[in-house]
């Protein structure tokens, strides 16, 4: 069984990533857009962006707050806080911090779920890891099919939450920056633009990497039992 899931789950994974045209340094050429990022130059402090778009989103007891040398965003559903990355010269900022604010809004009966799952999720892992390594498990079939189903629903929940704010955060970003006259109708529609070319692939490599993240799971605790 094991030798069976192995196999499948680097099939899967190669497969996904074939059909799904993943293109990394497309990508980044695409997130290189000089005159872009110098037109974003003049927007407002992200803080302020996110508050706006949060009062626009009617939810401004979210607290932001900007780390200056963090290259992530996110939004932390425990303490109801966005940080924001310090990336004020890239022109997809604003569609970021629109996103983060989008996952102040989602369902906090899912977020929290995701939270309380992934935690139990990564814990549950490493346990097995660890008694399959000191053989306290000497039949590991029963909790690799377990790890096989927790893998699923915590794709399930990432992709659905990672989706639906990435999807809206272009409209949202579009928003704000048209009502608060940042730039002239082409500079916003040459944005929006690129906005969407990013978001073509975007959206599926982020999908894909939930994806690979939580299979190479199964695929190490598989090649465990196989060694072991």
């Amino acid at each position: 069984m094991e030798y069976i899931i192995l196999v499948l789950s680097i099939i899967a994974i190669l497969v996904l990533y074939y059909v799904s045209d993943i293109n990394i340094k497309k990508l980044k050429e695409l997130a290189n857009k000089p005159n872009l990022n110098e037109l974003v130059k003049r927007f407002p402090e992200n803080t302020e962006i996110a508050r706006e778009i949060l009062k626009k989103l009617n939810n401004e007891s979210v607290k932001v707050e900007e780390n200056k040398e963090g290259t992530a965003s996110l939004y932390i559903v425990q303490t109801n806080k966005i940080i924001i990355s310090n990336a004020k010269e890239n022109y997809m900022q604003t569609q970021t911090i629109a996103h983060e604010c989008l996952h102040s809004v989602q369902s906090k009966k899912m977020q929290w779920f995701n939270f309380i799952f992934t935690n139990v999720y990564l814990l549950y892992t490493a346990t097995i890891i660890i008694l399959t390594v000191t053989k306290v498990i000497k039949e590991p079939a029963m909790f690799l099919t377990i790890l096989v189903i927790l893998s699923a629903i915590h794709y399930f929940i990432r992709s659905i939450l990672e989706s639906e704010a990435m999807y809206k955060a272009k409209y949202l970003a579009k928003e704000y920056i048209e009502e608060n006259q940042l730039c002239t109708k082409e500079q916003l529609k040459e944005l929006v633009d690129q906005y969407e070319k990013m978001n073509q692939m975007g959206i599926k490599m982020v999908n894909f990497e939930i994806f690979f993240k939580d299979i190479i799971k199964v695929i190490i605790y598989t090649l465990v039992c196989v060694i072991v």
